[in-house]
């Protein structure tokens, strides 16, 4: 299984692409012989070594993006994976604190009656980055090969065809410049039972849960039957996958972050520093009087003098 992408080297820090974890070699999402196995075994990390490593990752994500910019580059990122892996924790760290108008997600529904008549990869055609972009997609084409496979909800025939056109439209990207990742975020089943769990008890999370969530318990070896075939099918050299064991959030946005880094030959921009200028003195202006305002209520005011019934 080959590992290094298009775009892919060293990242500023100078450390060549050593991280891999996309391999086939006995991984069924943990449950093979390999490094998988012994990685969920891992207590969960510090919650101090994970807060100091991640600021310092999403400085270099900041100075990524800055070359992004500056250079015209497109990044694609592409996160998959079973229901509640982590996909979208991932991403919100990953642009925690890049400029959102240089940084898109692309979480799409699922497609209209117009866009099941298309050509299937053309409703995601419109979401590739531009020049000075970075996009990451919260699932993608690949939910074709995945949950529209497993629920019937595509034929066979169009499954077929997926997975042989996949790999010639993922090489056109790479051919034409984009800079494109694959995440697969792997876990067991008893992990995602446990978050589908908390889920049910939590009422600010209990949005994330659908029909679709009892059907990823039901048909957990169809999916990881049809993950295998995806990944078979699916890896190649211009576009390879890499498997983020996700047992542990915080281990698995660390290494994401890290990886993502280090796969993009990218280089500190110098940019002037900005200086603030005096400001000047008020002359020919009266603010209007307060009463003209709507003010929102104070809010705050009553927690800090809070009233008595």
């Amino acid at each position: 299984m080959a590992h290094d992408s298009g775009g892919a080297g060293k990242g500023r820090d100078g450390h060549k692409d050593g991280h891999k974890n996309g391999r086939r070699d006995g991984h069924k999402d943990g449950r093979g012989k390999g490094s998988g196995r012994s990685a969920r075994k891992r207590a969960r990390l510090d919650v101090g070594l994970y807060e100091a490593e991640l600021l310092r990752l999403q400085a270099e994500l900041v100075a990524l993006q800055e070359w992004v910019r500056s250079t015209g580059a497109r990044v694609l990122v592409i996160f998959e994976g079973r229901d509640a892996a982590g996909k979208g924790s991932a991403i919100k760290r990953v642009t925690e604190y890049l400029n959102p108008r240089f940084a898109r997600i692309v979480a799409l529904p699922a497609p209209t009656e117009r866009q099941r008549g298309e050509w299937y990869f053309q409703r995601y055609v419109t979401h590739l980055p531009a020049a000075g972009e970075i996009v990451l997609m919260d699932r993608s084409w690949y939910n074709r090969a995945g949950v529209e496979h497993v629920m019937g909800f595509c034929t066979p025939a169009e499954h077929k065809r997926f997975l042989a056109q996949c790999p010639v439209f993922e090489r056109l990207l790479v051919q034409d410049g984009i800079l494109l990742l694959k995440y697969w975020f792997s876990i067991s089943h008893a992990e995602q039972e446990r978050r589908f769990k908390s889920r049910l008890d939590d009422p600010m999370r209990q949005w994330k849960l659908s029909p679709m969530d009892r059907e990823a318990i039901l048909r957990w070896e169809d999916y990881s039957r049809a993950k295998d075939e995806m990944f078979v099918q699916t890896d190649t050299a211009e576009s390879p996958w890499y498997v983020v064991e996700a047992e542990d959030k915080r281990r698995a946005r660390i290494n994401l972050i890290a990886h993502l880094l280090s796969s993009i030959d990218y280089t500190e921009v110098r940019t002037e520093p900005v200086t603030l200028p005096e400001r000047p003195r008020a002359i020919n202006y009266t603010r209007p009087p307060r009463e003209l305002f709507r003010y929102v209520p104070d809010h705050a005011a009553n927690l800090e003098n809070p009233v008595d019934d």
